[in-house]
């Protein structure tokens, strides 16, 4: 059952579209549509925000992604058999990921870093036949605890974009399953990405597989993980940084079997 003020607001989106259309897309009714989709801007931000380091600014993630949403509204071809709210939402994570392109935050020493220790990962985890600790990953790669957690943090980020931007269209374009345009065979794809995904996550340690499962699935925010497993929005975010971490991993020695 739809529930009173999602009718409500899908009403006045719907006069919002009318009054865009009939005054030949002016500014102000375009801006009005803006402002009706201004919350769709901070979660997807919001949502990505949370695998960056602390120093990238959060309002320019917004900003860049309100830009993203005007694009997505000048774009939006109302014929097409598409929810305006999933089309935008792919415009306004593209947006944001060409800002933190251009920003280029990680620096030369950093990627040397990542690629260290997701060197080191692979190989403790092929060593030792399971996920390996902190300690071992520390020790390997002769670094204190602290400087670890840096590094992953960054690590998480850099996977994060990299998800993002194999989502994402910078020219527009967008997969949708309920066309029925889409290519058969990007259809098989899509679905051997997602069974390969889900296979990735069943390897995970439980607590790393919860996470993910609430923050991805249920989309609980990390504050609210938190408070279902008793643990600090600080310890979520790591677990979840190296969830993802693994994640990658594992799905690039997946395409690297299947490519060699």
């Amino acid at each position: 059952m739809v529930k009173d003020h999602e009718k409500d607001s899908a009403e006045v989106a719907k006069k919002l579209w009318r009054d865009y259309y009939s005054s030949r897309r002016s500014v102000a009714a375009r801006n009005a549509i803006a402002e009706h989709y201004l919350q769709l801007v901070k979660v997807v931000a919001g949502r990505i925000s949370v695998a960056l380091p602390t120093h990238v600014d959060r309002e320019d993630l917004f900003s860049s992604g309100f830009f993203g949403l005007i694009d997505a509204i000048e774009r939006f071809d109302i014929g097409r058999n598409i929810k305006f709210e999933t089309y935008a939402g792919l415009r306004i994570r593209g947006a944001i990921l060409d800002y933190l392109r251009s920003k280029d935050w990680i620096s030369v020493t950093m990627r040397q870093k990542i690629r260290k220790y997701e060197k080191t990962v692979q190989q403790l985890e092929a060593e030792h036949e399971r996920a390996p600790t902190d300690q071992e990953i520390a020790d390997s790669m002769e670094v204190s605890l602290k400087e670890l957690a840096i590094i992953e943090q960054h690590a998480s980020a850099a996977a994060s974009i990299l998800s993002i931007e194999s989502d994402s269209a910078s020219d527009g374009t967008y997969f949708d399953v309920t066309n029925r345009d889409v290519n058969p065979l990007a259809r098989v794809e899509q679905t051997a990405i997602r069974e390969t995904l889900a296979t990735a996550i069943d390897r995970l340690p439980e607590k790393e597989r919860i996470v993910v499962s609430l923050y991805y699935y249920e989309e609980l925010t990390l504050k609210e993980i938190g408070m279902i497993l008793h643990l600090s929005e600080a310890r979520i975010s790591q677990i979840h940084s190296k969830a993802v971490i693994k994640l990658k991993n594992y799905l690039e020695r997946v395409k690297h079997s299947l490519i060699g």
